[in-house]
């Protein structure tokens, strides 16, 4: 229950700012969480849209109601453009809002900026999946900084692990300041994992067989990374005919040119579109194994049972692979081709991978967070008076 505060009935207002699909993820349960207290907390949602199409799709799964949409996504956008037109929407909604307290996830643009906005109004910053770290600034490019950024700015941080939380510590945040709380990410696949779903796309509901899943679209790999990727898929797919490797494809042109003009046409690799949320939780499911250079799918794919391939040099989440649940082997073809190879063909390895736990939640995150948040503030309140109140904004 969350703890009651006698002297103050105020409402405590929590701003919660997200752009792309991950991140409305992650935070649809931190939402669904608050919202059960709404005598006592009020959420505003403010979505900048910094992918558009996909983040739609997950507000609809998850009946996330915005408050704010800033609509920022161009064509051919660059970071500098994002930048500028995020932090101006932003500060006009901070000084109309004037929260409690800022809510980021993660490590996009649009949570440092943010972030940014509410350090220059001084209002309070919550980070949830705080103290990740590659600690290479140009893998993820440009997460790893866009972390860094936010961690210094913020005044709580919810690390999803022990190995988060050290990491914190290290850089000089204070105990005080860190909860180890899990990812929200297993709270919402746990959610989506009840919602009934059958693929829109008759081929893939008519696929039998063993299936692979592969995504590859971070900016580090655009280029050869991707090429070798790919390199790595074709040589996979002619070694195993009897297998079927599915592909959504991102929409970036620099990523579907290298897909398509080497994947393009062979007989068991299935390029399609990128799926929505519930889809492609499914096609996980139905994996037998996954390769990706994806954060969220490292953290989900052990709540799955399902061996991942990390495409990356380095992660952020070195949990996975310390448990045994993925192996980190980068975009060098050969050694994808054989890494898959040795754990598709040896089924102790296999089960070994399968059966690692997931060392990233038990799906009660986002109460920790909302609980953490909300004494956080009621303290604040006590010792000042009203947050919101007595901050002096610019």
């Amino acid at each position: 229950m969350i703890k009651q505060d006698r002297e103050h009935n105020l409402l405590a207002k929590y701003l919660i700012v997200f752009g792309t699909r991950p991140e409305a993820v992650k935070f649809a349960p931190v939402i669904s969480e608050i919202r059960k207290y709404s005598d006592e907390m009020e959420t505003v949602v403010c979505v900048t849209a910094q992918h558009r199409e996909m983040l739609d799709d997950v507000l609809n799964v998850f009946g996330i109601k915005t408050d704010y949409d800033l609509n920022i996504m161009q064509p051919k956008q660059t970071l500098v453009d994002l930048t500028c037109r995020a932090l101006r929407g932003l500060e006009e909604i901070m000084v109309r809002e004037r929260p409690d307290m800022l809510l980021v996830q993660g490590d996009t643009t649009s949570a440092f900026i943010a972030s940014l906005a509410a350090y220059y109004h001084q209002v309070p910053i919550g980070h949830v999946e705080a103290g990740l770290r590659s600690r290479d600034r140009y893998h993820p490019f440009p997460e790893e900084m866009n972390r860094h950024m936010i961690d210094v700015l913020s005044d709580l941080h919810f690390a999803p692990t022990d190995q988060a939380k050290s990491n914190l510590l290290a850089e000089g945040v204070s105990d005080e300041q860190i909860e180890v709380t899990g990812n929200t990410v297993i709270d919402a696949l746990l959610m989506a994992g009840n919602m009934p779903y059958e693929f829109d796309i008759p081929e893939l509901n008519d696929l039998n067989g063993p299936i692979i899943l592969v995504t590859a679209h971070r900016r580090e790999n655009f280029g050869s990374g991707l090429r070798s990727i790919c390199q790595a898929i074709d040589a996979l797919a002619r070694y195993f005919p009897d297998i079927t490797f599915v592909f959504p494809v991102h929409k970036n042109p620099r990523v579907a040119e290298s897909v398509y003009t080497i994947l393009k046409d062979k007989n068991n690799v299935f390029l399609i579109e990128p799926l929505p949320y519930l889809p492609f939780i499914y096609l996980m499911k139905r994996s037998i194994m996954i390769l990706s250079d994806s954060g969220g799918i490292q953290e989900e794919a052990p709540s799955l049972n399902k061996p991942l391939l990390v495409l990356r040099d380095v992660t952020e989440r070195p949990e996975v692979v310390e448990v045994g649940a993925a192996r980190l082997v980068g975009t060098n073809p050969e050694r994808i081709f054989r890494e898959a190879i040795r754990i598709l063909e040896n089924d102790d390895i296999y089960l070994k991978m399968a059966e690692a736990k997931n060392p990233f939640g038990d799906g009660k995150s986002a109460e920790r967070i909302v609980l953490a948040v909300h004494d956080w503030v009621m303290k604040s309140r006590g010792a000042f008076g009203s947050t919101a109140n007595k901050l002096p904004f610019v």
